[in-house]
């Protein structure tokens, strides 16, 4: 939306990075109630932007097509008050992480190899705004270990074609070791939190990501009636009207 003066060097970049991600957070911690306000469902579509001077603004899209900018997720006021407040602000960080990282390296388009490199190892030196929305601490690279001994390999998700299905047991190790591969890499799309095989998680059938029933509210019974699910992230893309 301001591109005055586009920041072209990795050091640039970055200052303007840090800039509007220091604005979002802003918007999501210190300036929460306000912001919760100000995304009113009854409203267009609204987005959350981060501007270079660290302030915020949750206002209509750009009118230009294509915008100066790549544009922050369209509609987040749609599915404030049908998600838990928590749940809905920590959505709303993933998606803010995801515009500030396409905003650095739409700048960035002619960086070199190198450059590209510098620059995203500094932005990862930072939390992202969904670990400071949700208190979490950067995780270190080794992975948690799962138990295979006592606990039942039983679950259910809720595959694309509209149906639960169970994800069974498997017999023989080498099929337990595939299926752990399989399921372990699954995050929920609005706790990211691993993928457990004694919880209930659902997919959606638009961006095909998993989601934990309780972080959607969605229940195993209630699952059964849906036909086509459509996660709070793909309900809040209605389009511009």
């Amino acid at each position: 939306m301001e591109m005055a003066s586009s920041p072209r060097s990795v050091e640039e970049i970055f200052k303007d990075f840090s800039a509007r991600r220091d604005g979002i957070v802003r918007a999501l911690t210190q300036d929460v109630d306000e912001f919760y306000t100000l995304c009113d469902p009854d409203k267009d579509n609204l987005c959350l932007y981060g501007h270079s001077n660290e302030s915020w603004e949750v206002t209509l899209p750009a009118e230009e097509v294509p915008p100066e900018l790549p544009e922050p997720a369209l509609g987040i006021n749609f599915a404030r008050d049908g998600m838990n407040r928590r749940d809905w602000l920590s959505l709303v960080a993933v998606h803010s992480d995801s515009w500030l990282l396409s905003v650095a390296f739409y700048l960035g388009a002619r960086l070199n190899r190198n450059e590209r490199k510098r620059l995203f190892s500094l932005i990862n030196e930072l939390p992202t705004v969904f670990e400071v929305v949700t208190d979490r601490k950067p995780v270190k690279d080794n992975k948690p270990t799962v138990d295979s001994g006592s606990k039942s390999r039983g679950s259910t998700k809720r595959s694309s074609d509209g149906q639960v299905k169970s994800i069974p047991k498997l017999a023989d190790d080498q099929g337990y070791e595939e299926e752990e591969d399989e399921h372990s890499e699954t995050l929920c799309g609005s706790c990211g939190g691993n993928y457990n095989a004694d919880e209930f998680w659902i997919g959606c059938d638009i961006c095909e990501r998993w989601y934990h029933g309780k972080c959607v509210k969605i229940t195993p019974a209630k699952a059964e009636s849906i036909k086509q699910y459509k996660c709070p992230s793909c309900s809040m893309k209605r389009g511009r009207p």
